[in-house]
C-alpha cells in the first residue's frame, strides 16, 4: 500500500520560514518524480515545486527564490524549505509522487497558514 505522509505545516508569521516533509512508503522512491502542490480556499490546486528522480527541479514563479525542494533518495523523505513566507502562501500543501500517468499518488495534505 502506497502512503505519502506530509508533516511540518502550521501557523507562521509573514516573513517566517517552515520546512515541510513527506515520508513515502510502498513505492521505490528514487524512481518517482516528486512534487509539492498547494490549494488555497476557492482556488484550484497548483504546482509549487517538483524534483525529478535525478534531482532536476522546477518551481512556480510565485515561489522562485523563496522555496527549495529537495529529496533524499536513500531515506525517502521529500522536503520543501519555505522562506520569506507571505499571506498568499496560505494553503493546504500536498505531496505528490508520479512515475507515469497511471502511477500517481497523493498525500493527505498539511495546512500552512501565514498570518500575523
Amino acid at each position: 500500500q502506497v502512503q505519502l505522509v506530509e508533516s511540518g505545516g502550521g501557523l507562521v508569521q509573514p516573513g517566517g520560514s517552515l520546512i515541510l516533509s513527506c515520508a513515502a512508503s510502498g513505492i521505490i522512491f528514487s524512481t518517482y518524480t516528486m512534487a509539492w502542490y498547494r490549494q488555497a480556499p476557492g482556488k484550484q490546486r497548483e504546482l509549487v515545486a517538483l524534483i525529478t528522480s535525478d534531482g532536476r527541479t522546477n518551481y512556480a514563479d510565485s515561489v522562485k527564490g523563496r522555496f527549495t525542494i529537495s529529496r533524499d533518495n536513500a531515506k525517502s523523505p521529500l522536503y520543501l524549505q519555505m522562506n520569506s513566507l507571505k499571506a498568499e502562501d496560505t494553503a493546504v500543501y500536498y505531496c505528490n509522487a508520479k512515475a507515469s500517468f497511471q502511477d500517481e499518488y497523493w498525500g493527505q495534505g498539511t495546512q500552512v497558514t501565514v498570518s500575523s
